[in-house]
């Protein structure tokens, strides 16, 4: 880690300061901006790089699932992202497109039949089997077998399709069952209940298996260590053993393989594996099943004879590695002795030498693009097919959202949800002997692209006696952390105006004039244009927020919530409403209680009472106790500064007492309720968080605990702005006598960054590979302390002025119950015009230079 220092040309003003992250010999000194390294690499910004081997074919917004056609030739790609899903088909040996059939919608089920004259695929929230007809490179004959009339709350997931290509197995993800349905003849679906909601289907003896270890089943099933989620057990993936009449349903919301006897249609075991359990394997013979932990860094080889696991499988970068890696997707050679697991968020493909069962073995890692989704082997073992869900690179959005302005038809506006395309990594595989040569090149070049260093711990800061210590339990002057969560704005959209900055005022929506206490705390303290959040939206955003990741369930299901919900089937996925979001590291207070640290959250992960005079609710256990239960969490009729008083009564009662050593406050409404007439303007919403932010930075400033206090506030996500650097650069401060006053920090961080700088001067381990790989801020503060107080600025705009009944987009009916509910794009049209006026021109579009595909082959 190097330190570099530039010339500034204010004598007010320290140095600017930023940390470069060298990918490569000649990388030139300067801050580290998201894009292209000069050694071919693309550094992300959440800090990790990317430099995929083999071509890249570009696909759509996020590709889910590859199906290899049994001849080897062709392969279809399933995408379920927020735009408009889709098949493409792809020519493998030619490396391009050669087919796109649209889908209204889909969720990772897609298969073919054993001779390839048929591709199933799931239709998700319309309940149904999307089947086709497959001929020379092309779909045709586009049936849609329905499974249930009535429809009832059924999203078909994992597919499994029998042999003669009569009859598909569905594991419905948010129905909590399997289906079974004829694909010809008379329709024949049949349903098999994968749980209720208050405890395990019993097992019983799987009657065709003599072996059967049926006492040791029946006590995994009393013991039953992991908590069944109250909306069911998410079934995921099915894979089909038509010998032994037996088909075996990861359940995803639990740490179990549920296997069904096909003759009774009835469960009769579970299989047990580790967390988030998702796509599997099956051995030829039937006699082993791979599955992967999707929660944990592993999987499970799992005897289907006795239901006993065989062993265990790390697939993580380092052994002993916090979760964050994310194996979601598995593959066999075609000899069975090498296994492919897809770590979606490690962003590679490892290797496995798995010939001997119990023995396995690994032989390295392969760099490919961002959060595969997907991996396989063509039939011959010649190739090695990846789909990365996110890409090749993020970018910049200066085109998006760009709220208020109607671009020209050619023009696609850019929202974050869907402007990273996927791509198809398509690698020659050296025969089985030759493999571990190349693969050491290749392991080599994806440790590269990792952040997270063997012993998880950071490098030091450049200054002695900084007071973030480098390790967790070394000792901080610093005692107390307020941690402030924002809603969905970009560093552009508010602080672009600021002439120190890397900013683009031609973009900034909220200048000073609105945001008088942003612009003030920034220059008073420390300046950061080089910070990004980890989320896209506001469903993943809050649990990077609290957990520095955000699960494969997340991950997957926020686009068909955000994109795909007009059946209503996709609830929000985030923010404790479901069990199965919960990552396995936990969340920062749950680090808090292993560390017997008092904590407290106002809003955050807390449901509101029904009017307010009614108390609220904790979504998650740990924060029972924990929280202020009159503090009003997102609602964008109840003032910011209501919030900021409420906050500031807490404080003064802590006065004569202590205040908890770390706390989590919300302010949101930021985000803004758009042009709905009567309700306040998006100036006059922002302008509240304003000051909201500006009195409690005064009142924690002028408190007791202010000499050993460090406030940070950070906005869940970014995508409501546009931003000439990357979609995810946001604003963020670091308010504390030990800041580094005067300062412009060019250090790049993310979300990550800022939890891993408070669990280190909090003494908390590190949730997950992000925060544990995440460079600490140490360059936002110095050693020496500063107690001047902070007094906040008055707004300088009317905090209560309202849409008129002729506002631009005000008759529209938006939805504003929770964060994110209404269509993004349409609200950024809004607040766009009526901040700018209805006719405001559009800003010109600034490009940035960002990593394009190499089509050719990484040996070219």
């Amino acid at each position: 880690m190097l330190l570099f220092a530039a010339a500034c040309s204010t004598s007010v003003r320290q140095k600017p300061i930023f940390t470069d992250l060298p990918m490569g010999r000649g990388a030139p000194p300067g801050p580290a901006w998201p894009g292209q390294r000069p050694d071919g690499s693309v550094l992300l910004p959440n800090q990790w790089s990317l430099n995929p081997v083999g071509r890249q074919v570009e696909l759509g917004d996020f590709p889910v699932n590859i199906a290899v056609h049994p001849q080897g030739r062709y392969a279809a790609v399933l995408h379920a992202g927020y735009s408009d899903h889709e098949i493409r088909l792809v020519d493998i040996a030619e490396g391009r497109v050669v087919g796109r059939y649209p889908i209204k919608e889909a969720f990772y089920g897609l298969a073919f039949s054993k001779d390839g004259k048929l591709l199933v695929c799931s239709g998700a929230g319309e309940e149904l089997i999307h089947v086709f007809t497959f001929k020379d490179g092309q779909l045709s004959n586009h049936n849609r077998v329905k499974l249930w009339e009535p429809k009832k709350k059924a999203v078909p997931a994992g597919l499994a399709i029998n042999k003669n290509g009569t009859q598909v197995f569905s594991a419905d993800v948010w129905g909590n069952s399997v289906a079974g349905v004829s694909l010809f003849g008379a329709p024949n679906t049949f349903e098999i209940l994968m749980n209720t909601n208050v405890g395990r289907v019993e097992s019983a003896p799987i009657k065709p298996s003599a072996d059967f270890d049926t006492a040791a089943a029946q006590k995994r099933e009393q013991a039953a260590l992991f908590e069944r989620d109250a909306a069911g057990a998410f079934p995921y993936a099915c894979a089909l053993d038509e010998g032994r009449h037996r088909l075996y349903v990861s359940l995803w919301a639990e740490a179990s393989v549920a296997v069904i006897d096909l003759n009774t249609r009835k469960i009769v075991a579970h299989f047990p594996t580790e967390e988030h359990p998702c796509e599997m394997v099956l051995t030829r013979s039937g006699k082993y099943l791979f599955v992967a932990n999707a929660s944990r860094n592993t999987v499970t080889l799992l005897d289907t004879m006795s239901g006993k696991p065989v062993e265990l499988i790390s697939a993580a970068l380092y052994p002993q590695s916090p979760p964050g890696s994310t194996p979601n997707s598995l593959a066999l050679s075609p000899d069975e002795q090498t296994l492919f697991v897809a770590n979606a968020d490690n962003n590679t493909v490892a290797v496995f030498d798995v010939k001997t069962p119990g023995k396995s073995r690994s032989r390295g890692f392969i760099p490919v693009g961002w959060y595969p989704t997907s991996v396989r082997v063509t039939p011959d073992g010649t190739k090695l097919l990846v789909a990365n869900g996110k890409g090749l690179t993020s970018m910049a959005n200066p085109l998006g959202p760009q709220p208020g302005i109607k671009h020209p038809k050619n023009i696609t506006e850019q929202y974050i949800g869907s402007l990273f395309k996927g791509t198809l990594s398509i690698i020659d595989l050296p025969a089985h002997h030759d493999l571990d040569a190349r693969l050491a090149d290749w392991t080599s070049q994806a440790y590269r692209c990792s952040p997270l260093r063997p012993d998880f711990g950071v490098l030091a800061p450049p200054e002695t006696n900084n007071p973030v210590p480098v390790t967790v339990g070394a000792e901080s002057p610093i005692k107390y952390c307020l941690y402030i969560i924002k809603e969905n704005r970009t560093y552009d959209q508010v602080l672009g105006d600021m002439p120190q900055g890397n900013g683009d005022p031609r973009l900034c929506l909220f200048p000073e004039k609105v945001t008088p206490n942003l612009h003030e705390l920034a220059r008073e303290f420390v300046l950061l244009d080089n910070f990004y959040v980890d989320g896209e939206v506001s469903a993943d955003g809050h649990e990077w927020s609290m957990g520095a990741y955000a699960t494969d369930f997340v991950e997957k299901m926020w686009p068909l919530d955000y994109g795909h919900n007009k059946t209503g089937k996709f609830p929000y996925p985030s923010e404790g409403t479901f069990n199965i979001a919960t990552p396995a590291g936990g969340y920062i207070w749950d680090r808090a209680r292993a560390a017997n640290l008092t904590y407290r959250s106002y809003g955050e992960f807390i449901a509101n009472g029904k009017g307010t005079n009614q108390p609220g609710r904790a979504r998650v256990k740990a924060l029972e106790g924990h929280f202020d239960e009159w503090f009003r969490g997102f609602d964008l009729d109840y003032p910011d500064v209501k919030r900021a008083e409420r906050f500031i009564a807490e404080l003064k009662r802590f006065e004569s007492s202590d205040m908890p050593r770390l706390q989590i406050l919300r302010l949101p409404n930021d985000h803004t309720h758009g042009a709905t007439i009567g309700v306040r303007t998006p100036t006059a919403l922002v302008a509240d968080n304003d000051l909201a932010l500006g009195m409690v930075v005064e009142a924690l400033s002028h408190s007791r605990f202010w000499p050993q206090t460090a406030i940070f506030v950070v906005e869940d996500d970014a995508q409501n702005g546009p931003d000439h650097v990357d979609a995810h650069r946001t604003t963020a401060f670091v308010i504390s006598p030990y800041t580094r006053r005067g300062a412009v920090d060019s250090t790049l961080y993310s979300t990550s960054s800022m939890l891993r700088t408070m669990e280190l001067i909090l003494g908390l381990k590190p949730m997950s590979q992000y925060d544990a790989a995440a460079r600490p801020m140490f360059n936002s503060f110095q050693p020496n302390v500063d107690l001047r107080p902070y007094d906040h600025k008055p707004a300088t705009t009317d905090l209560n002025a309202r849409n008129p009944i002729l506002a631009w987009g005000g008759r529209l009916k938006l939805n504003f119950s929770r964060e994110d509910a209404v269509d993004d794009l349409l609200l950024n049209e809004v607040v766009w015009r009526s901040v700018r006026g209805p006719n405001s021109p559009m800003p010109a579009p600034v490009r940035a230079a960002f990593f394009h595909p190499n089509e050719k082959s990484d040996d070219d």
